[in-house]
């Protein structure tokens, strides 16, 4: 029996679904959307073995998700199309929407306190150009190098409680991090309101922030 033209085009559909039905895969298009990597970049950052990541990265090729490039004897691999990182938002508001457990996930962060509904990106692109916010990367140095939000300033969540007193009580203070999966922001406003500041995460991230069209400032702290 033949398969149907919509039963074939269902099959293709499924492979982007299978190839996102996996937290390490998740995880590898997070990074990518930071900047393109090595396999082995990728394997020390997500914790994978390099021969478990290549494994993933292979499928995530498959399915049309990435591209790779050798560079000498290195393979890079990067997101083949900036639309991945909307697909990743969208699967994040069905989970928070939809799946209780997610919520139950997130309000532990904060210790079941109450936190604030995150800034939009137009809302902060709003608040720099006044200069009315501090505005906080929690996302290692290497991804603040490769791209942040201009006026940002890089702090890790380790580092986070010896900035604290540095901190201006009269500003609000922005945190964000990679995107809809990373928890940092979430750990850091926690923290900064823990200690009376008026602190609020970014929707989305810095992948967000540049496919929005705006500006990217490159280069360390």
């Amino acid at each position: 029996m033949s398969t149907s033209p919509k039963q074939a085009l269902l099959q293709e559909y499924a492979l982007i679904a299978q190839a996102l039905a996996a937290p390490a895969r998740l995880m590898l298009l997070e990074q990518l959307a930071q900047t393109e990597a090595s396999v082995e970049t990728l394997a020390h950052k997500t914790g994978l073995t390099v021969a478990n990541t290549s494994q993933h990265l292979q499928q995530l090729r498959r399915a049309g998700l990435v591209t790779s490039r050798r560079a000498g004897k290195t393979v890079i691999y990067a997101l083949r199309d900036a639309r991945t990182i909307t697909l990743m938002g969208l699967m994040s508001e069905v989970a928070e929407t939809n799946l209780a457990q997610v919520t139950v996930i997130l309000d532990g962060l904060s210790g079941d306190a109450p936190t604030p509904e995150p800034l939009t990106r137009a809302e902060l692109a709003e608040r720099l150009t006044i200069g009315a916010v501090t505005l906080l990367d929690i996302r290692p140095e290497d991804e603040f190098a490769a791209g942040h939000i201009p006026g940002a300033r890089r702090v890790s969540l380790g580092e986070l409680e010896t900035l604290i007193p540095s901190l201006d009580p009269s500003r609000e203070i922005i945190a964000y991090c990679r995107g809809p999966y990373c928890l940092y922001a979430h750990q850091a406003v926690s923290l900064l309101r823990q200690r009376g500041l008026n602190a609020r995460r970014l929707l989305g991230g810095l992948p967000e922030w540049r496919e929005d069209g705006r500006a990217v400032q490159h280069g360390s702290a």
